[in-house]
């Protein structure tokens, strides 16, 4: 008999080889229609792997409704979309296909003679769709590393043929539905009939192993539902992200800029995102000091001596960029990967005591890192960022009350910038897999115990993510969705005993003794461009009054009224209230559809009646006229509502 943990730690036994289907089977007939995958262990496997462990087996049963279940069936779809490929063009050649945040893709050298594009989407979705009413089933096949290398040269498929060079004997299994076998090590659903709905997105070039010495092959993206009302959803909210693009919307309101010249992935600030992105340094900057950070600054590059003494070298070098050397021989220096190792180097600047602890350094830190061309996208993935970072160095009895601390400031941070949609993550190590990982088996035992308690304590409700940790400790994560539900990493928290073990870090206890300081990891914007990205997708660029660059544009109707508009604004700049006027010689009508497209909260209209009265009339973003006010009424308005975000009413 094998012993089944379910997730409500219900414990069941069933026989040896009984797979997640007949254990779904025995608990409803509705379920085993649903099932798509099951998660044993941590890890996502096929529902009809025969269950055979001596220990006991934590099993979760994946429908639609998680997210390792959709995952699961966007794997299958890639496979599904190979097949319809296939069928119109034999002698494509496939490289990989694996499911992402929404949907899949697959890469693929078609033939010279082929042009593939987006009109010829609706032909491969049909077929999709008849290839899935097959009912075909994903077979599991384990084959020999020899036969899978001879099955591949007789298709004339390099790709594969390179995949297999970095697998071992015995690890190798083959996938088929129908007519189309490939290289996969699963999970799949177990028949294609799950797959009801198919939209192909996207397709676009992309280089193999995102190497640009490589050959470029075409990248088709699509996405499947198990229904079509969900797949019309999904489309209806595609068109709304569209239309929230923050590449879109920044370039309409002047907020940044990319240019080849300065280089591919590294954000230009414009006037107006300068100042976006200096009041969110300064309410960060602010709002740590009540906290009891300490502000630190550390350079833009380190020699590689210290990105090797903490790890990052190792396991982050390919991604940096390329080493900067110096006259001296075998002196290299990095542009900065991490702002970690340097705060290390601080607190090791001078003898601490227990007394010192907890000890908070925080840096606004902008680091390098060399993400490939093919991934760049807008602010969300770029090769130069500013990280909100901070390192606590706290004694191993402090680690949970600061801890809890640091998610009492990241849920201030959400709530002040209108985030409410967000889900919380822990991420843990991969159980099958700990030689990625560096420090002892107890500390890691220790970390990821903190974490989970302070969750706990918190009242937070948190997924737990195996194989997602850092490489030197445990995180919790706060994951914001999007427009199409799509979720983005920002805030982060993570808890170290590697670090300080490697710069050997010390502080003198209670006890006269020397001890080893545990270092918290914390980021609760995570990196200020994706931050803002997400933030002006969140918003459509209507940002919280308190933000937003101009919060008032003044219309003069009449070039006679420039003057006293430029008297009104110069004693509203008293009041800490941003904004310009509009003398353009335009008309009041234009002058307001420009201030709409530039998403300026309130216009202040000045005419005759207004010079008399000294009052101005009002109009907010969006056509609500609030009629004419004085000064005072304005600035009361306009603080009253900033300091409702900011929850201080």
């Amino acid at each position: 008999m094998i012993t089944i943990q379910f997730p409500d730690n219900t414990i069941k036994k069933f026989p040896k080889g009984t797979t997640a289907l007949d254990i779904a089977k025995d608990i409803s007939e509705g379920l085993a229609r649903n099932i798509l995958a099951a998660k044993i262990n941590g890890v996502i496997t096929d529902v009809k792997k025969p269950l055979k462990s001596d220990q006991k087996i934590d099993l979760e049963l994946l429908t639609w409704k998680d997210d390792g279940g959709k995952s699961t069936m966007w794997h299958s779809s890639a496979h599904l979309l190979a097949e319809a490929i296939q069928h119109y063009y034999p002698s494509a050649k496939f490289a990989i296909g694996p499911p992402v945040e929404n949907g899949f893709y697959y890469d693929i050298e078609f033939p010279k003679d082929i042009s593939f594009s987006s009109e010829d989407f609706l032909k491969i979705e049909k077929k999709i769709l008849e290839l899935a009413r097959e009912k075909n089933e994903y077979i599991l096949t384990e084959i020999s590393k020899k036969d899978a290398i001879s099955y591949f040269k007789k298709k004339e498929n390099n790709y594969k043929l390179e995949l297999l060079e970095d697998l071992k004997d015995g690890d190798i299994t083959f996938y088929q539905q129908g007519g189309f076998i490939d290289l996969c090590k699963g999970p799949h659903i177990p028949n294609t009939s799950f797959i009801k709905a198919v939209k192909l997105i996207n397709v676009a070039g992309a280089y193999w192993k995102g190497d640009e010495k490589n050959k470029q092959l075409t990248r088709i993206y699509g996405i499947t539902f198990p229904k079509q009302k969900e797949l019309t959803e999904y489309l209806i909210k595609l068109e709304e992200a569209k239309k929230r693009d923050h590449r879109k919307i920044g370039k309409n309101m002047s907020l940044f800029m990319f240019s080849n010249k300065v280089g591919q992935g590294l954000p230009l600030w414009l006037p107006k995102g300068a100042y976006l992105r200096n009041k969110l340094i300064d309410f960060m900057q602010n709002t740590q000091l009540n906290f009891g950070y300490l502000p630190v600054i550390t350079p833009h590059i380190g020699s590689k001596d210290l990105y090797v003494c903490s790890g990052h070298y190792e396991k982050y070098g390919e991604d940096s960029f390329q080493p900067i050397k110096t006259p001296n021989v075998n002196e290299e220096f990095f542009l900065k990967p991490m702002n970690c190792p340097h705060h290390c180097e601080i607190y090791k600047s001078e003898p601490r005591s227990y007394k010192d602890l907890p000890l908070r350094f925080a840096e606004f830190g902008t680091v390098y890192r060399y993400e490939q061309s093919g991934e760049l996208h807008g602010l969300t993935r770029v090769r130069g960022f500013t990280q909100d970072d901070a390192h606590i160095f706290v004694t191993p009895d402090q680690v949970q009350d600061e801890f809890e601390a640091v998610i009492d400031l990241v849920l201030y941070v959400l709530k002040a910038m209108g985030f409410k949609d967000y889900i919380v993550q822990i991420s843990l190590r991969d159980k099958n897999n700990k030689e990625k990982y560096i420090g002892s088996e107890a500390n890691w035992e220790l970390a990821e115990k903190s974490i989970i308690q302070s969750a706990k304590n918190k009242k937070l409700t948190p997924i737990i993510e195996y194989g997602e940790a850092a490489f030197y400790g445990p995180k919790l994560d706060f994951m914001i969705k999007d427009a199409i539900g799509r979720k983005w990493q920002l805030g982060t928290i993570q808890v170290d005993y590697n670090l300080p073990e490697r710069f050997n870090l010390e502080y003198k206890g209670s006890d006269d003794k020397m001890h080893q300081p545990v270092m918290i990891h914390r980021a609760p914007f995570g990196s200020l461009e994706r931050f803002i990205a997400l933030l002006i997708e969140h918003t459509s660029g209507q940002f919280p009054l308190w933000l937003t660059p101009e919060q008032i544009i003044i219309l003069p109707i009449s070039k006679k009224y420039n003057e006293y508009c430029r008297k009104l604004l110069n004693s509203l700049k008293n009041y800490d209230i941003r904004g310009h006027v509009d003398d353009r010689n335009e008309t009041t009508g234009k002058k307001i559809r420009d201030a709409e497209m530039n998403k300026i909260p309130y216009m202040l209209i000045i005419g005759e009646k207004e010079v008399k009265e000294e009052l101005m009339s009002v109009r907010e973003h969006g056509g609500n006229n609030l009629g004419a006010m004085s000064t005072t009424q304005l600035t009361t308005l306009i603080k009253s509502k900033i300091s409702k975000e900011l929850g201080k009413e």
